[in-house]
């Protein structure tokens, strides 16, 4: 940190109004860290088409949701044609003269639903499959909208008490492909009964909590997480003790994190117990984690975000751990720099010393922007911004030195202030002064 500041006597404390102001902005982004994630994540997830479609997408890929679909097809497509009484109907009069054939009719039918599940199958991993499965769910994303709207048409609508998703349209192309490749029995197979072609995706009941809170929710989604940060920047940049709050901000974000894992891991239990002993069972897993995946990756952020500020409020504080830290690396970078004091960089080490504390501000700001440019945080792009943000800093530091050397060695301009030099902090943010 910087040099001592001497501290009056009245100002021992800070004022209680402040205190209570501090306490209460991160109480309540505390509150609100796991509800605004869910928030966003539901905003950018379901009302984004694009992010949707990213998001479900690479599950065609996955082989359980491939034999999920299979089966699902294929016994959809079996229950339209009975194929052993269709050969028996066939070969009635060969099975009179030689009732022995009888036998065949068996093995006969289940090489038949056997060629039905091979085609299946091949269709599924095809890449005409995967693009109908793109096309499929972006229609599927606006029908969901449309529905927690209060719009119930469309392919995702609610018949008989409950939202059901209607699979028609992809059994009838999938039984299409099968007959262009020579299973010209499924032609004058009869229609399918509904309860053959739809799922259900949600109960009455259910159905209704959840349009009641995604009114409650959606107008609030988009910003709700910018408030939260806002809370917590208001709290850090209104205490008394900066490092301290780094410290607590981190605990903070961290636990939040931990919670959110929590509730994401029973969530999943939930789901996979729901479709336990169901054709999507062996696929929940995967198509849980899929469509968590940025929530996932988001909570991951949280969590090392959570460290590095704990990390960061420890290295700028009055420990003497940290203040020992604090100099014996501010002193080898500003030792680099005076080598250079009599270099062309001379001129714009004087310029910095003075403003090192809002260049450090600014450089924060920097690694901020680089880690939620695009709405794509990750632990990747993490890591590269406190490198950013830690090289900047280091180079910051060089130039200080190179300024300090330069301004001791080369007499002031009699016409000048003398440039203020009493700050030497080398973290991100300016600190108020330590308190014993």
């Amino acid at each position: 940190m910087g040099e001592s500041v001497a501290v009056q006597p009245g100002t021992e404390r800070p004022p209680r109004g402040r205190t209570l102001a501090v306490a209460v902005c991160l109480t309540l982004a505390a509150l609100l860290t796991v509800p605004a994630s869910f928030a966003y994540w539901g905003q950018r997830t379901i009302n984004d088409g694009q992010r949707y479609v990213e998001t479900v997408g690479p599950l065609v890929d996955s082989p359980e949701v491939q034999a999920a679909i299979t089966t699902r097809v294929t016994d959809a497509i079996e229950s339209q044609v009975d194929v052993e009484a269709l050969l028996n109907q066939i070969f009635a009069d060969v099975i009179k003269s030689r009732p022995r054939l009888q036998a065949l009719v068996g093995p006969l039918s289940g090489a038949v639903n056997g060629l039905i599940e091979t085609q299946v199958r091949a269709f599924v991993a095809s890449d005409a499959f995967a693009e109908f499965w793109v096309a499929a769910n972006a229609r599927a994303q606006q029908a969901l909208v449309r529905l927690l709207e209060g719009d119930t048409s469309g392919a995702v609508s609610v018949q008989g008490g409950a939202l059901v998703l209607d699979l028609s349209q992809v059994i009838d192309q999938v039984k299409q492909r099968l007959v262009d490749r020579g299973l010209t029995i499924l032609q004058n197979a009869p229609p399918l009964p509904a309860q053959n072609r739809e799922i259900v995706l949600l109960e009455a009941p259910q159905l209704k909590q959840v349009r009641t809170i995604y009114a409650f929710a959606n107008p609030v989604a988009k910003w709700l997480l910018v408030v939260v940060a806002l809370l917590y920047l208001a709290g850090f940049l209104l205490a008394w003790r900066r490092p301290r709050a780094a410290i607590v901000i981190g605990a903070l974000l961290a636990a939040n994190a931990l919670l959110l894992a929590l509730i994401l891991s029973i969530g999943r239990q939930l789901f996979v117990n729901q479709l336990s002993g169901t054709v999507f069972g062996p696929a929940s897993t995967v198509f849980y984690n899929q469509l968590f995946t940025y929530l996932q990756r988001g909570q991951h952020v949280m969590l090392w975000l959570g460290v590095i500020l704990a990390f960061v409020g420890w290295f700028a504080g009055a420990t003497k751990l940290g203040t020992a830290t604090r100099a014996t690396i501010s002193g080898g970078l500003e030792s680099v720099g005076a080598a250079a004091a009599d270099s062309p960089v001379a001129q714009a080490g004087r310029w910095v010393v003075p403003n090192a504390v809002w260049l450090r501000i600014v450089i924060g700001l920097v690694g901020v922007v680089t880690l939620f440019w695009g709405n794509n945080a990750s632990e990747s792009r993490l890591f590269w911004s406190v490198v950013v943000v830690v090289v900047l800093l280091a180079a910051l530091q060089v130039l200080v030195g190179v300024g300090k050397a330069a301004m001791t060695s080369t007499p002031p301009d009699p016409g000048s202030e003398p440039p203020d030099t009493s700050d030497e902090d080398t973290v991100g943010v300016a600190s108020a002064p330590s308190k014993p």
